[in-house]
Protein backbone atom coordinates (compact mmCIF):
# COMPACT_ATOMS: atom_id res chain seq x y z
CA UNK A 1 0.00 0.00 0.00
CA UNK A 2 1.46 3.21 -1.15
CA UNK A 3 -0.17 7.09 -0.16
CA UNK A 4 1.54 9.89 -0.40
CA UNK A 5 1.37 12.61 2.47
CA UNK A 6 3.88 15.53 1.30
CA UNK A 7 5.75 13.57 -0.52
CA UNK A 8 6.65 10.90 2.42
CA UNK A 9 5.23 7.34 1.30
CA UNK A 10 3.48 5.12 4.04
CA UNK A 11 4.31 1.54 3.61
CA UNK A 12 2.47 -1.51 4.94
CA UNK A 13 5.61 -1.89 7.53
CA UNK A 14 5.04 1.70 8.73
CA UNK A 15 1.13 0.87 8.84
CA UNK A 16 1.77 -2.14 10.81
CA UNK A 17 4.55 -0.64 13.61
CA UNK A 18 1.50 1.36 14.92
CA UNK A 19 -0.49 -2.20 15.51
CA UNK A 20 0.66 -2.26 19.05
CA UNK A 21 -0.39 1.18 20.21
CA UNK A 22 -4.09 1.09 18.05
CA UNK A 23 -4.14 -2.47 20.15
CA UNK A 24 -3.61 -0.35 23.80
CA UNK A 25 -6.33 2.29 22.31
CA UNK A 26 -9.03 -0.05 21.32
CA UNK A 27 -8.29 -2.35 24.59
CA UNK A 28 -9.18 0.44 26.74
CA UNK A 29 -12.10 1.20 25.16
CA UNK A 30 -13.37 -1.88 24.87
CA UNK A 31 -11.84 -3.72 27.90
CA UNK A 32 -12.03 -7.03 26.49
CA UNK A 33 -8.49 -8.69 24.95
CA UNK A 34 -10.32 -10.82 22.71
CA UNK A 35 -12.33 -7.79 21.53
CA UNK A 36 -9.98 -5.59 21.41
CA UNK A 37 -7.77 -7.85 19.10
CA UNK A 38 -10.82 -8.61 17.02
CA UNK A 39 -11.14 -4.81 16.49
CA UNK A 40 -7.35 -3.71 15.66
CA UNK A 41 -7.33 -6.75 13.17
CA UNK A 42 -10.50 -5.25 11.53
CA UNK A 43 -9.61 -1.68 12.04
CA UNK A 44 -5.92 -2.88 9.90
CA UNK A 45 -7.84 -4.33 7.23
CA UNK A 46 -9.80 -1.48 6.31
CA UNK A 47 -7.38 0.93 6.90
CA UNK A 48 -5.23 -1.35 4.16
CA UNK A 49 -8.10 -1.20 1.83
CA UNK A 50 -8.78 2.17 2.36
CA UNK A 51 -5.22 3.59 2.09
CA UNK A 52 -6.20 6.56 -0.41
CA UNK A 53 -8.99 7.89 1.93
CA UNK A 54 -5.82 9.03 4.20
CA UNK A 55 -5.86 12.69 3.39
CA UNK A 56 -2.88 13.07 5.89
CA UNK A 57 -4.46 16.08 7.87
CA UNK A 58 -4.04 13.87 10.96
CA UNK A 59 -0.72 11.29 12.29
CA UNK A 60 -1.68 7.91 10.71
CA UNK A 61 -1.95 6.87 14.58
CA UNK A 62 -5.21 9.13 14.78
CA UNK A 63 -6.92 8.05 11.46
CA UNK A 64 -5.94 4.40 12.70
CA UNK A 65 -7.88 4.66 15.96
CA UNK A 66 -10.40 6.86 14.22
CA UNK A 67 -11.15 3.60 12.45
CA UNK A 68 -10.91 1.70 15.29
CA UNK A 69 -13.28 3.76 17.56
CA UNK A 70 -15.84 3.49 14.33
CA UNK A 71 -15.98 -0.20 14.49
CA UNK A 72 -15.68 -0.18 18.40
CA UNK A 73 -19.04 2.10 18.48
CA UNK A 74 -20.87 0.11 15.17
CA UNK A 75 -20.24 -3.27 17.48
CA UNK A 76 -22.20 -1.38 20.06
CA UNK A 77 -24.88 -0.72 18.42
CA UNK A 78 -24.94 -4.16 17.51
CA UNK A 79 -25.20 -5.09 21.51
CA UNK A 80 -28.00 -2.72 21.95
CA UNK A 81 -29.97 -4.32 18.92
CA UNK A 82 -29.60 -7.69 21.48
CA UNK A 83 -30.66 -5.45 24.31
CA UNK A 84 -34.30 -6.16 23.05
CA UNK A 85 -33.38 -9.87 23.42
CA UNK A 86 -32.50 -9.40 27.05
CA UNK A 87 -36.11 -7.52 27.63
CA UNK A 88 -37.69 -10.81 25.80
CA UNK A 89 -35.47 -13.15 28.22
CA UNK A 90 -37.21 -11.28 31.24
CA UNK A 91 -40.63 -12.07 29.69
CA UNK A 92 -40.56 -15.10 28.35
CA UNK A 93 -38.92 -18.25 29.69
CA UNK A 94 -37.22 -20.58 27.04
CA UNK A 95 -40.40 -23.17 26.89
CA UNK A 96 -42.07 -20.36 24.89
CA UNK A 97 -41.60 -18.44 21.84
CA UNK A 98 -38.49 -16.28 21.10
CA UNK A 99 -39.40 -12.61 21.40
CA UNK A 100 -38.46 -12.32 17.51
CA UNK A 101 -41.30 -14.67 16.93
CA UNK A 102 -43.68 -12.86 19.22
CA UNK A 103 -42.91 -9.96 17.70
CA UNK A 104 -43.59 -11.83 14.16
CA UNK A 105 -46.94 -11.93 15.34
CA UNK A 106 -48.57 -8.28 14.71
CA UNK A 107 -51.15 -8.63 17.73
CA UNK A 108 -48.45 -8.88 20.50
CA UNK A 109 -46.24 -6.63 18.49
CA UNK A 110 -49.04 -3.64 18.49
CA UNK A 111 -50.08 -5.07 21.84
CA UNK A 112 -46.86 -4.07 23.15
CA UNK A 113 -46.55 -1.03 21.40
CA UNK A 114 -49.81 0.42 22.84
CA UNK A 115 -48.13 -0.62 26.35
CA UNK A 116 -45.22 1.54 25.74
CA UNK A 117 -47.66 4.39 24.60
CA UNK A 118 -49.50 4.49 27.52
CA UNK A 119 -46.82 5.01 29.81
CA UNK A 120 -46.07 8.30 31.42
CA UNK A 121 -43.51 10.72 29.95
CA UNK A 122 -40.34 10.31 30.45
CA UNK A 123 -41.00 6.49 30.53
CA UNK A 124 -42.35 6.26 27.29
CA UNK A 125 -39.85 8.59 26.03
CA UNK A 126 -36.45 6.87 27.34
CA UNK A 127 -38.13 3.21 26.61
CA UNK A 128 -39.00 4.05 22.86
CA UNK A 129 -35.44 5.85 21.97
CA UNK A 130 -33.28 2.53 23.62
CA UNK A 131 -35.13 -0.16 21.99
CA UNK A 132 -36.62 1.40 18.98
CA UNK A 133 -33.82 4.02 18.69
CA UNK A 134 -31.06 2.15 19.54
CA UNK A 135 -29.55 4.77 21.26
CA UNK A 136 -27.21 4.05 24.29
CA UNK A 137 -27.73 5.55 28.08
CA UNK A 138 -25.54 8.34 26.95
CA UNK A 139 -27.04 9.74 24.26
CA UNK A 140 -30.48 9.83 26.06
CA UNK A 141 -29.34 11.15 28.79
CA UNK A 142 -27.56 13.97 26.92
CA UNK A 143 -31.17 14.56 24.73
CA UNK A 144 -32.91 15.28 28.38
CA UNK A 145 -29.71 16.89 29.94
CA UNK A 146 -29.18 14.16 33.07
CA UNK A 147 -26.93 11.61 33.69
CA UNK A 148 -26.48 8.19 32.02
CA UNK A 149 -27.83 6.57 35.90
CA UNK A 150 -31.02 8.84 35.26
CA UNK A 151 -31.40 7.18 31.87
CA UNK A 152 -30.66 3.42 33.04
CA UNK A 153 -32.93 3.96 35.96
CA UNK A 154 -35.78 5.34 33.38
CA UNK A 155 -35.30 2.68 31.08
CA UNK A 156 -35.22 -0.24 33.53
CA UNK A 157 -38.10 1.70 35.30
CA UNK A 158 -39.96 1.88 32.13
CA UNK A 159 -39.49 -2.16 31.18
CA UNK A 160 -40.57 -3.58 35.00
CA UNK A 161 -44.14 -1.94 33.98
CA UNK A 162 -44.27 -2.68 30.80
CA UNK A 163 -43.35 -6.29 32.28
CA UNK A 164 -46.00 -5.96 35.42
CA UNK A 165 -48.94 -5.06 32.71
CA UNK A 166 -48.32 -8.29 30.43
CA UNK A 167 -47.92 -10.71 33.48
CA UNK A 168 -51.74 -8.45 34.49
CA UNK A 169 -52.45 -9.15 31.45
CA UNK A 170 -51.69 -12.78 31.24
CA UNK A 171 -48.96 -12.74 28.41
CA UNK A 172 -46.71 -15.03 31.09
CA UNK A 173 -46.68 -16.34 34.07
Amino acid sequence: MRKKKEGKNISDRVLCAEYEAVYRYVLCLCRDDAVAKDITQETFLKAMKGADSFAGDSSLYTWLCAIAKRIWLNSLKKQRREDFSDFSEEIYDESKASLEEVLSEKDTAMYIHKIVHQLDDPYKEVFSLRVFGELSFSEIAQLFSKTDSWARVTYHRAKKIITEKMRKDGYYE
